[in-house]
């Protein structure tokens, strides 16, 4: 049922995509009254699941979800068609139009993307506001996993800026050592400033998976499982748990270190019970369980920074997210490129878009991830590859420069040649989910 609940979001998602993205193409291109022979969603080699003709263009869904298209009459694009562009061009024609007009058409559907992006942006300020946590509430500060500790960080420390940047909200501080090359951060432990290197490892260790860090939260107990042993022994709901057998442990990710090293035993648990303290005796299951799931609630644990905005204050606000979204995507390459970081090792495909949706369906969520994917979308269909919007935005540019075209036997031969590296990174990409499925 999960698989089931990711691919249906997935594909709702891709569709509106793809649907907005040749929306933006197909628009330009009927201002300048330029014929578009078909707009489909999904691609339709040898038959489609579904099309209708209106006016002069095919609407269709194909079968193959693998991103739709336009196809707008006299342009070399992924149909190949050279019978019609061996004719004499016609006015209707893409070819016929000047230069500034095919310009204006191949942006046409990246421009759409970056549009979607900031108008989903702004809908969910507007429907759910703003939530999240300042780095300065924070208040029981990190739990530092093994990377972390690696480079010097302990339990408990509370990151106060990264070089002289401090982050809006804790959870924007991996992601800024990741983008921004950060050469120090400095902690605040026990009431003293630490300034820490950050080295330059950690970020290839981090786009391997290694944790840094976690936000730490004390061990609250909210719910038990069945036959919970510390349920027997009398720790009830509420209760704060402070220390095994004498051990310290003020944040919840210590419990599971400690309580591996005591399977099997009894451990006395100390606890805060509504400011009385105790002591009660617990058994350990093989396992090394107690039996207590934790209050992981940010909304109860924590001090969250809300806003709500009206309808009109939204829009720039939407603006300004989709801009600093589009930056850090943008951003992402550098680490992509970089073969220091192994980040291309990294890159997913269809398996690792589908599982950044959660398994249930949550509108919060899954308008986010589409906004997010729509600026993926309209930043790799940018690149000058050809056989991309880039590409031909790029002989569009050299045209309007230079005052020719490239012949179209050279248009001809890059879309070739752009497809052949599409496919070869699609094939890489997928490539890569596939050998994580085996690890």
């Amino acid at each position: 049922m999960d698989i089931l609940i990711k691919t249906a979001q997935l594909l709702l998602s891709l569709s509106i995509l793809v649907i907005i993205h040749e929306l933006g193409h197909f628009l330009f291109a009927k201002l300048f009254k330029t014929r578009v022979e078909k707009f489909y969603l999904f691609f339709d080699p040898w038959f489609s699941v579904f099309k209708f003709t209106k006016g002069e263009t095919e609407y269709g869904v194909g079968w193959l979800p693998l991103g739709g298209y336009v196809k707008i009459s006299g342009m070399i694009d992924e149909s190949m068609d050279k019978e019609q562009m061996a004719l004499p061009p016609q006015p209707h024609e893409f070819r016929s139009k000047p230069a500034w007009q095919r310009l204006l058409i191949m942006i046409g559907g990246v421009l759409f993307n970056f549009i979607l992006a900031i108008g989903i942006y702004a809908m969910i300020l507007f429907a759910w506001g703003e939530k999240y946590l300042p780095v300065e509430n924070a208040k029981y500060g990190i739990y530092a996993d093994s990377l972390g500790r690696q480079m010097g960080l302990q339990n408990g420390d509370i990151i106060l800026k990264l070089d002289e940047t401090v982050p809006a909200e804790f959870h924007d501080i991996v992601p800024e050592i990741l983008l921004n090359s950060h050469k120090e951060m400095t902690v605040l432990r026990n009431n003293e400033k630490i300034v820490l290197a950050i080295p330059e490892y950690v970020v290839a260790e981090v786009i391997k998976g290694n944790k840094l860090m976690h936000l730490g939260f004390p061990f609250i107990a909210d719910r038990f499982s069945e036959d919970s042993g510390a349920e027997k022994a009398g720790i009830k709901k509420g209760d704060r748990l402070l220390a095994i057998n004498g051990q310290e442990l003020p944040l919840f990710f210590q419990y599971a270190e400690v309580l591996g090293t005591y399977k099997s035993k009894e451990v006395l648990v100390k606890i805060d019970r509504n400011g009385e303290i105790k002591e009660i005796p617990v058994l350990i299951t093989d396992e090394g369980k107690i039996g207590i799931f934790p209050v992981v609630d940010h909304n109860i644990l924590f001090d969250l920074h809300e806003k709500e905005y009206g309808f009109f204050a939204s829009i720039p606000a939407g603006i300004s997210k989709g801009y600093t979204e589009i930056g850090n995507y943008l951003k992402q390459f550098k680490l992509i490129f970089n073969p220091e970081t192994e980040a291309y090792k990294s890159v997913g495909g269809f398996i690792a878009i589908g599982n950044i949706f959660p398994p249930f369906w949550d509108w919060h969520v899954f308008w986010s991830m589409t906004a997010l994917l729509s600026i993926m979308l309209g930043v790799v269909n940018i690149l000058p590859i050809p056989a991309l919007d880039g590409g031909h935005v790029l002989f569009l540019i050299y045209e309007l420069v230079a005052g020719r075209k490239p012949s179209d036997k050279f248009l001809e031969y890059a879309q070739i040649g752009g497809m052949v590296i599409l496919l070869s990174l699609l094939i890489f990409a997928n490539g890569n989910d596939i050998v994580k499925l085996f690890k």
